[in-house]
């Protein structure tokens, strides 16, 4: 089977089959075409890939200066693809198999402190829409600790106010139902109650927080606005909406919830990426004992 052959059925195999997200489909497009576009002046079919042949990729990818997280990134897409054609017969040896992936030493995400979040939720100006609007997905965003994809799909449908819970479709089209804290359902309620109708336009859908222009907010718009709060509240780190999620799961294991509470919250299918939250935490209280402690530890 041709290169190009086999990465076609392998997409199409992801995208209808498993149901990832688009994002996710064009990133291992782009990663496998790079693949292709590299070995495919020695070798143009599958049957006759070697582990040689991606270790020249790598090694290729390594002077253009990648990051050891995203050639991880990369191999594993590649590492799929192989058991993909081992199971649909196109091959019979794995030659994925027997290659190291380049170790990557995760970072700690990082978080804001509550004061600073109480600072950033004081920031909309709330006699208008759009501050009504950002408000709101301020709160929930903290409050539910939503991707920011996820917060900028919701619908109206998506949230019971009354019960204080919300629907969300996170990766790979999953559903899962989360919490909403009391603080942003006051902050939503205001919002579709004196912002969202003057927001609306005759073509407006069911979107739940939109633009000027009455359709649904960007991932862009949003990054921009929150860095802006940011600024006028006076968070000196660079402040982006993935860190909202990482201060909402930060702040709930500070304060004693469950670790696989937080993980159906957050929409992990594996534990492992939640326990990453285990050692910031840990890392908090170190630095208090440091801090507060009379005999403080000398390390």
């Amino acid at each position: 089977m041709l290169l190009e052959e086999g990465i076609n059925r392998f997409l199409a195999f992801i995208e209808l089959e498993k149901g990832l997200s688009k994002n996710t489909v064009d990133s291992y497009e782009n990663d496998l075409k790079q693949f292709q576009d590299v070995i495919k002046e020695t070798v143009n079919e599958w049957e006759h890939v070697s582990q040689e042949h991606v270790s020249e990729w790598v090694n290729s990818l390594s002077e253009e200066n990648y990051t050891v997280t995203s050639l991880a990134r990369k191999v594993s897409a590649l590492r799929t693809l192989a058991k993909f054609l081992v199971r649909e017969g196109v091959r019979k040896a794995n030659f994925m198999e027997l290659f190291s992936c380049p170790k990557v030493r995760r970072s700690l995400p990082g978080t804001l402190s509550p004061k600073e979040v109480e600072a950033l939720m004081d920031a909309p100006n709330c006699s208008t829409p759009h501050g009504l609007r950002d408000k709101a997905m301020l709160e929930l965003i903290y409050s539910s600790g939503l991707r920011v994809s996820e917060l900028c799909k919701l619908t109206l449908q998506s949230i019971n106010v009354e019960e204080g819970f919300l629907r969300v479709y996170g990766k790979g089209s999953k559903e899962r139902a989360v919490p909403v804290g009391s603080k942003a359902i006051s902050a939503i309620a205001n919002y579709l109650t004196l912002g969202r109708p003057l927001l609306v336009k005759p073509k407006t859908g069911s979107g739940l927080f939109i633009s000027q222009l009455g359709k649904p907010i960007s991932r862009k718009t949003f990054w921009l606005q929150i860095r802006d709060y940011a600024k006028k509240a006076g968070i000196s780190q660079p402040v982006k909406p993935h860190l909202m999620r990482h201060s909402f799961a930060t702040h709930l294991l500070s304060n004693g919830a469950d670790l696989r509470a937080i993980q159906e919250m957050l929409g992990h299918s594996d534990i492992s990426t939640t326990q990453i939250y285990t050692a910031v935490d840990s890392k908090r209280i170190i630095e208090a004992h440091k801090k507060y402690h009379p005999r403080k530890m000398l390390f």
